[in-house]
C-alpha cells in the first residue's frame, strides 16, 4: 500500500494538473486504496493506509481542494461531493501518531469548515450531493464529538439553517439524529454549552418552521437528547420559557401528538423539579436566617431586658412629670379665674356702692364717663398694637434697604478697585529681573554662588544634556549676549549723537530767529553771533530751566522718567563736545560745560 500512496502524492505535485483533474485523481486513488485496504482480513490495514494518506499529506490535498472557489472546479460538483464522502471515511479510525494534537485541532477543524462550505454551495444544486455532503459531516461528528461546537457555530452552517427549503432543514436535523442514535456517548461527551446549542437548534426549528416532518424530527431530536441526557437537559430546557406553550399551541393534530405530550410532560417536570429546587432553596436560606436570629437574640437577651426595664421607669417617671405638671397648670388656672371673679364681683359691688351715693341725676353721666374712660382704655391699646407693628415692618423693610445698598456699595467699591489695580499694573514700568542692578554682589559672593551652583549641578546631574553640552551652550548665549549689548551700545551712541545735533541745530536757529537786522548790526554783534559761547549759555540756562520744573513737579509724575543715556563712555560725550564747540550733552551724571572764546 505504501507505494499507491506514495505514487497518488507524486502525481498530486505534479503543477501542470488543474484542480478539476486533481479531485478526479484523488477519487480514484482513494477509492483504489481503499477498496483494496478493505479486502484485507485484517483490520489493522485499513487503519495504516489511512494514517499514511494522512502523514504522507494527500488528505491535506484534498482539504485544500474543497476548500477552493466553486468556479475553480467548473461545476463538478458530483466530483467534490464524493471527494467530500472519501475523505471523511479516511478520517475515521485514523491514528496519526505523533501528530496527533495536530490533526485534532488543526486538521479536522479545517477538514469539517470546507464539507459545511462545501454543503452550503450544493444545498440550492443537487438534494442528492447535499445528502451526501451532510452524511460526511455525520460521519466525523460520530467519530470526533469535539467538532460539535465548531459546526453549530460555523457560519455555513448558519447559511444552511437560514434557507427556507424543507428538505434542507429535515436533513440537518436527522443528521443530527442519526449521530446521536448511531452512538450512545456522543450525547454524554458533549459539554454542557454544545448541548445547550444543538437544544437551541432543535427549538429553533420548531420556532421558525410550520412542516410537519421538520417539528416531528426536531421532537423526537429533543426525546432522545433527554433519553440519553436525562437530569442533564432539565437546566438547559429551563432557558426556552414558553416552548410548552409553543408546542401546546402549533404542533397539536400533526400525527405526533404523543411525542407533543411526552415532550410537554417532560418540560413540565422540569420546570416543577425547578420550582421545588428553589422552594427547598428558599427554605434553607430562611431556616439558616431564623436560626442566627434566634441565636443572636438569646445571646442578647439579657441586655435587651435591662434595656425595656430602664426605658419603661423612664417612660413612668416622664409620665409621671407630665400628669405633676399638667395638673400643676389646671390647678394655676382654676385659682386665676377664680381671683378673676373675684375681684370682678368686688368691682361690680364698689360700683353700686358709688352708685347708691350719687344723686340720681349724675347717674347717667358718670355711667357716660365710665365707658369715655373704657373706649379711651381700648383705642390706646390698639393704637398702641397698630404702632408696634407699623414700626416692626417700617425697621425691617428699613434693614432690607440698608442691606441691600451695603451690598450694592460693596460690589461697586470691587469694581473699582479692580480697575484702578489694571490701571496702574498698566502703567507701571516692567519689572527687570533680579541679576539686573545687584550692586551689593562681591567677589567673594560672586564665587560662594558659583561654588554652591557647581556643588548642586556635581549632586544633581542633567539626565538629558551633558556638561560639554551645556558649557557649548553657554559660550553660544554670552556670545549672543556680548553681540546684542554691542549692538545696543552703537544704537545708544547713535542716538546721542542724532540728539546731539539736534539741539545744535536747534540752538542756531533759536540765535539767527532773534538775531538784529543786518542794517543795524555792529561789529560786537557780529562777534557775539560768531562766537559759540552764545550758545553754549542759552543752551546751559534752558537746560538748567528744564532741571528746576522737573525737581517741582510731584514725586508721582516722575515715576518711569528714567535716565537711559549712558555716561560711563566719557570718551565718546568729549568727542560730541569737541565736534559741536563745547555744547553741552544731557546725561544725569555730566556737568554743565561752557567754552569761553
Amino acid at each position: 500500500m505504501e507505494p499507491l500512496v506514495s505514487e497518488l502524492k507524486r502525481q498530486l505535485e505534479d503543477e501542470n494538473l488543474s484542480p478539476e483533474q486533481k479531485v478526479n485523481l484523488l477519487n480514484k486513488g482513494l477509492n483504489r486504496a481503499l477498496n483494496m485496504a478493505a479486502v484485507q482480513t485484517s483490520s489493522s490495514v485499513l487503519i495504516t493506509v489511512k494514517s499514511q494518506l494522512y502523514l504522507s499529506g494527500v488528505l491535506r490535498h484534498c482539504v485544500r481542494l474543497l476548500s477552493l472557489d466553486p468556479r475553480r472546479l467548473r461545476g463538478n460538483w458530483s466530483a467534490a461531493a464524493t471527494l467530500a464522502q472519501l475523505t471523511s471515511s479516511c478520517c475515521v479510525g485514523l491514528e496519526p501518531g505523533e501528530r496527533s494534537e495536530a490533526f485534532h485541532r488543526l486538521f479536522l477543524p479545517s477538514l469539517m469548515d470546507a464539507l459545511l462550505s462545501l454543503a452550503s454551495q450544493l444545498m440550492r444544486r443537487s438534494e442528492s450531493l447535499f445528502r451526501k455532503v451532510m452524511d460526511s459531516v455525520g460521519w466525523l461528528l460520530r467519530a470526533h464529538t469535539q467538532l460539535t461546537t465548531q459546526v453549530l457555530s460555523s457560519a455555513h452552517y448558519e447559511q444552511i439553517q437560514m434557507c427556507d427549503d424543507v428538505t434542507v432543514s429535515l436533513l440537518c436535523v436527522q443528521m443530527w439524529s442519526q449521530t446521536c442514535t448511531a452512538s450512545s456517548d456522543f450525547l454524554s461527551g458533549l459539554s454542557d454549552d454544545s448541548a445547550l446549542l444543538l437544544l437551541n437548534e432543535a427549538v429553533g426549528q420548531l420556532a421558525v418552521s410550520a412542516e410537519p416532518a421538520v417539528g416531528g424530527a426536531s421532537i423526537r431530536l429533543i426525546l432522545l437528547m433527554a433519553s440519553q441526557l436525562e437530569l442533564r437537559l432539565q437546566p438547559l430546557l429551563r432557558s426556552f420559557r414558553g416552548l410548552d406553550s409553543l408546542l401546546d399551541k402549533d404542533w397539536r393534530g400533526r400525527g405526533f401528538d404523543e411525542d407533543v405530550d411526552q415532550l410537554i410532560a417532560l418540560i413540565q417536570s422540569a420546570e416543577s423539579t425547578a420550582y421545588t429546587e428553589r422552594v427547598r432553596a428558599a427554605c434553607v436560606i430562611q431556616a439558616a436566617w431564623r436560626s442566627f436570629q434566634t441565636r443572636r437574640r438569646v445571646k442578647s437577651l439579657n441586655r435587651a431586658v435591662s434595656t425595656l426595664q430602664r426605658r419603661y421607669r423612664a417612660r413612668r417617671r416622664q409620665q409621671q412629670q407630665q400628669k405633676e405638671a399638667q395638673h400643676w397648670e389646671e390647678e394655676l388656672k382654676y385659682q386665676v379665674c377664680v381671683r378673676r371673679q373675684q375681684a370682678r364681683r368686688q368691682f361690680h359691688q364698689k360700683q353700686r356702692q358709688l352708685l347708691q351715693l350719687l344723686p340720681p341725676d349724675q347717674v347717667q353721666s358718670y355711667l357716660q364717663e365710665c365707658e369715655r374712660r373704657a373706649a379711651v382704655l381700648i383705642q390706646s391699646v390698639w393704637r398702641g398694637f397698630r404702632e408696634r407693628r407699623r414700626y416692626n415692618n417700617t425697621h425691617r423693610h428699613t434693614l432690607r434697604r440698608t442691606h441691600t445698598q451695603q451690598q450694592a456699595a460693596m460690589t461697586l467699591q470691587r469694581a473699582v478697585r479692580r480697575f484702578l489695580q489694571k490701571r496702574r499694573a498698566a502703567k507701571a514700568p516692567p519689572t527687570s529681573a533680579f541679576w539686573i542692578g545687584q550692586n551689593d554682589l562681591t567677589d567673594s559672593r560672586r564665587v560662594e554662588l558659583k561654588r554652591q551652583v557647581e556643588e548642586y549641578i556635581a549632586v544633581h546631574p542633567s539626565s538629558c544634556v551633558s556638561r560639554q553640552e551645556c558649557e557649548r551652550l553657554h559660550e553660544e548665549v554670552q556670545l549672543l549676549l556680548l553681540s546684542e549689548l554691542q549692538r545696543g551700545e552703537q544704537h545708544r551712541r547713535e542716538e546721542q549723537r542724532r540728539d546731539a545735533l539736534l539741539a545744535h541745530t536747534h540752538t542756531q536757529l533759536e540765535l539767527l530767529r532773534d538775531a538784529p537786522p543786518l542794517s543795524v548790526v555792529t561789529a560786537t554783534d557780529a562777534e557775539s553771533f560768531l562766537s559759540p559761547s552764545g550758545p553754549v549759555s542759552a543752551r546751559a540756562r534752558d537746560s538748567h530751566n528744564a532741571m528746576l520744573q522737573a525737581s517741582r513737579l510731584p514725586w508721582w509724575k516722575t515715576l518711569g522718567d528714567t535716565d537711559t543715556i549712558d555716561t560711563s563712555d566719557s570718551a565718546h560725550l568729549r568727542q560730541l563736545e569737541a565736534e559741536l564747540g563745547g555744547l553741552y550733552i544731557g546725561g544725569s551724571a555730566a556737568p554743565v560745560t561752557f567754552k569761553v572764546v
